[in-house]
């Protein structure tokens, strides 16, 4: 049976960044927004504030803690961390997926530091976790966005490390627990599992990182826009509604509608909750589709965020990597032209198959109706291509 489906998701948007706005946002909650106004005004530094606050109180972040709104995404927030802690020590960099390796092409390559060991893995799988070393500095992401393979815990980090964590937390902040104890500097976005918008990125500090950047200082020069110490202490400012430079107030508006609707929907636990019904609906599917599978090796690894399928039907596995890639590419693009599903193919450097967004902004209803039609273009594709 090749019928195509009736029923369409009622928002198409599975974008793994920027990711879909929450069913019930509309432009209303904008209204507020200080435009026109400087970010450093008494209004402007309140709305910040607010932001950082409702942060903290959301993701449950230690008091001590400091938490700034910083420039670049996520990426820099992680480059800022790195710039300005790396050095004193050995660094351990862990990588299973594209935005891993980028952080070990900043630390070997852009810092030129020497005392590098990578842990590396491939595609759907973890390294060894048993294998690090916290005398050094440790780098990694908390979920990896492109391979939907996350860190099941943080049991694996001791409490009573020499070294720091810099965690790059872009795709789980919002949708899985953090270990915050086990965890020094932690990075992500507005754009992913909240749905804000780009461009501005979130870092939260440890007193353990805090006194790293007030007792060293880093042997190469520190752009303006990483620059957190000011006369050798933390630039308190930095944490308490200032920015380095100016944010898109607009945006601020849009992240603090996110933050206080995540509170009207009972809190972060009900934001894991609903990321983990989203998987749970694809793993049904799967567990009942003999086709597809998750790229993730192991259960207790997959993401309930950026959730990565691939395809094990023989007559796809035969095709050469090039042919792979067209055929997805095609499944993707024929989902777009029904207005189905928008950007589910998988990440540009990862392994042809599809990737699904399943944080906590994405409806499991939705999800529903969207696997119909992939096995409705997975059917497609396989008459196209299997002869």
């Amino acid at each position: 049976m090749n019928s195509k489906p009736t029923t369409r998701p009622r928002n198409p948007s599975f974008s793994s960044g920027p990711c879909p706005k929450y069913r019930a946002w509309n432009l209303n909650v904008l209204e507020g927004a200080l435009l026109g106004r400087s970010h450093r005004s008494v209004e402007g530094k309140t709305k910040l504030q607010r932001a950082i606050n409702l942060t903290k109180k959301t993701l449950r972040i230690p008091e001590d803690y400091l938490v700034g709104i910083v420039p670049g995404s996520d990426t820099g927030a992680v480059e800022m961390a790195l710039w300005n802690l790396l050095g004193p020590r050995g660094v351990e960099v862990l990588a299973w997926e594209s935005f891993g390796n980028e952080w070990v092409q900043d630390v070997i390559e852009a810092l030129k530091l020497t005392k590098v060991r990578t842990h590396l893995a491939d595609y759907g799988k973890l390294p060894v976790l048993e294998d690090i070393k916290f005398d050094g500095d440790v780098v990694f992401v908390w979920n990896g966005t492109t391979s939907g393979v996350k860190l099941p815990s943080g049991d694996w980090i001791p409490s009573d490390r020499p070294g720091l964590t810099i965690c790059d937390a872009t795709s789980a902040a919002f949708a899985m627990p953090l270990p915050w104890d086990k965890l020094d500097v932690t990075t992500f976005s507005w754009q992913k599992v909240l749905g804000g918008e780009a461009a501005h990125g979130v870092i939260v500090v440890s007193p353990r990182a805090i006194s790293r950047l007030e007792q060293y200082v880093p042997s190469w020069p520190l752009p303006k826009i990483f620059r957190l110490v000011k006369n050798g202490k933390v630039n308190k400012d930095l944490f308490a509604g200032a920015t380095i430079n100016t944010p898109s107030m607009l945006c601020v508006e849009d992240y603090l509608a996110a933050l206080e609707w995540a509170e009207q929907m009972g809190g972060v636990e009900s934001l894991w909750a609903r990321a983990d019904s989203n998987l749970e609906v694809i793993e049904r599917w799967v567990d009942v589709t003999p086709w597809v599978d998750f790229l993730s090796e192991r259960e207790e690894w997959r993401s309930n965020t950026s959730i990565c399928l691939k395809i094990t039907a023989g007559w796809f596995l035969s095709a050469s990597s090039e042919k792979q890639k067209e055929i997805t590419k095609g499944m993707v693009q024929r989902l777009e032209l029904e207005k189905v599903a928008y950007d589910i193919e998988s990440y540009r450097s990862a392994p042809p198959g599809l990737r699904i967004w399943g944080g906590a902004t994405v409806e499991p209803s939705d999800i529903e109706l969207l696997l119909p039609w992939i096995e409705w273009s997975y059917r497609q594709a396989k008459t196209k291509f299997s002869d």
